[in-house]
């Protein structure tokens, strides 16, 4: 038996539960949905999770997870090697700060079903919704990049040498930042932590490209 990871091949919160699961080595089943046919809103999805968003990591004895920061850090607790969060207090602190400052700052306000909100009731076209997009990214990449360079922690990680959680989250939004034409200079830190992601298969197999429905 696995647990059965419900998501979308280019969903960024899919992107960071999918490169902990393969930083962890837990194999994993792989159902798909597809959010612009609204397959996340079928009453056979919305009874593993009500508010019909992915991902959601349904485990062997039927427990489901949602919310991919939840999945992460229960993948951590249960699984705790290789570690996703520092062991010093202020340091697990920093790594939830710029965990938090992706998932909770820019991810909300740049989900798919807000930008087809922005499409359908208020008629922005394509060129708007991207500039929007841009928009609230540079809102939050800027000040992370200064936390980033700055701080003496900083490695070729977030934290010193060794993934964890803020990387999954900056790298699977840089990952989606790609198809919005986010440009990546003026983020010199976040790039080099980016790239050094891209050299491990854990994060290279969790891309959109490498998935099952990728079209």
């Amino acid at each position: 038996m696995k647990p059965t990871l419900h998501n979308f091949f280019r969903s960024s919160a899919s992107v960071r539960v999918r490169a902990a699961l393969n930083l962890k080595g837990l194999a994993y089943d792989y159902r798909s949905y597809v959010l612009r046919k609204g397959e996340h809103r079928s009453p056979e999805f919305l009874a593993l999770n009500p508010q019909g968003l992915v991902p959601a990591l349904e485990l062997e004895d039927g427990t489901v997870l949602t919310q991919s920061l939840a999945i992460i850090e229960y993948l951590d607790e249960t699984q705790p090697n290789p570690p996703l969060l520092p062991a010093d207090a202020r340091d697990r602190a920093h790594a939830r700060s710029l965990a938090y400052a992706v998932a909770c700052d820019v991810h909300p306000v740049n989900n798919l079903r807000v930008l087809q909100h922005l499409e359908a009731e208020f008629g922005v076209g394509e060129e708007a919704v991207a500039a929007w997009f841009r928009h609230w990214v540079a809102e939050t990449f800027g000040p992370v990049e200064t936390m980033l360079a700055k701080d003496p922690r900083t490695g070729a990680f977030c934290l010193g040498d060794r993934p964890g959680l803020a990387d999954l989250c900056l790298f699977a939004q840089a990952v989606n930042n790609k198809r919005f034409g986010v440009p990546m200079a003026p983020y010199p830190t976040i790039a080099r932590i980016v790239e050094s992601c891209l050299a491990l298969p854990a994060f290279r197999d969790a891309l959109p490209d490498a998935q099952p429905d990728a079209a």
